[in-house]
């Protein structure tokens, strides 16, 4: 299977009906998503609440193609995501996809300007072209004097701001934040939700944020809520 170059802009990412359990000993699996279906428009910033344990976590998996569902599909565009081998959604992942983790998790030996120059390099690109990128995506962030920092060099908030042009780099499709602010306080939290859905509509992105906390969630144009495993409301945009 080949993967068709959706332009970030006008490849929507699409999950029909889909259900996911996860095995807790042999006559109990936990049923983490049953029969949720989402349309994510080009652009579109949305976030994805619920309670520990409700399935947001694992729809983000699914929607990334990190796991498989047990039923249902996953698309971006006009690509099954969810039916491709492993090597293709690995290459989608690296190609098309963007990620925000809540502790950052930069490299802790890579300085930030070879952190948010990675996803370039693991898709070809060469050292010098990719590190001169970076460094452009560093200065647009307000990160311009920090490019030869290590990440413990750099204060939370700013090593989340690299995590984000990391994200943003490669021009992805889509970028998945999960809890990118649960490490830091609100002010800074506040800080890196503005420019990371900012930074996306700049870019063309479609952005997906999990988190338990509404103030982030504000941020964003359109709201999921999931309540054991099933969407329980989709509020802010039409599916």
């Amino acid at each position: 299977m080949t993967i068709t170059a959706p332009h970030p802009t006008t490849a929507p990412l699409v999950a029909d009906r889909l259900c996911k359990s996860f095995a807790q000993g042999v006559e109990h699996p936990v049923q983490a998503l049953d029969d949720v279906s989402v349309h994510i428009r080009p652009g579109q910033s949305v976030s994805v609440m619920g309670p520990s344990g409700s399935g947001k976590s694992t729809l983000l998996h699914l929607l990334a193609g990190i796991i498989r569902p047990d039923s249902g599909q996953v698309r971006l565009g006009a690509d099954p995501v969810s039916v491709a081998s492993d090597a293709v959604r690995s290459r989608l992942r690296r190609t098309w996809f963007g990620f925000v983790f809540q502790d950052g998790q930069l490299l802790a030996e890579l300085t930030a300007a070879e952190n948010v120059a990675l996803p370039l390099m693991l898709n070809g690109c060469r050292r010098p072209a990719a590190v001169a990128h970076a460094t452009a995506w560093l200065h647009r962030l307000g990160l311009a004097g920090l490019e030869t920092r290590r990440p413990g060099q750099m204060s939370g908030g700013q090593a989340q701001r690299v995590a984000v042009a990391r994200a943003l780099v490669h021009s992805p499709a889509v970028v998945m934040a999960d809890e990118p602010t649960g490490a830091l306080d609100t002010a800074t939290g506040a800080q890196v939700m503005q420019l990371l859905t900012e930074a996306t509509a700049q870019a063309g992105a479609s952005l997906l944020v999990v988190t338990h906390d509404q103030g982030v969630a504000a941020w964003c144009q359109r709201h999921l809520v999931i309540l054991d495993g099933r969407l329980e409301s989709d509020s802010g945009g039409a599916r």
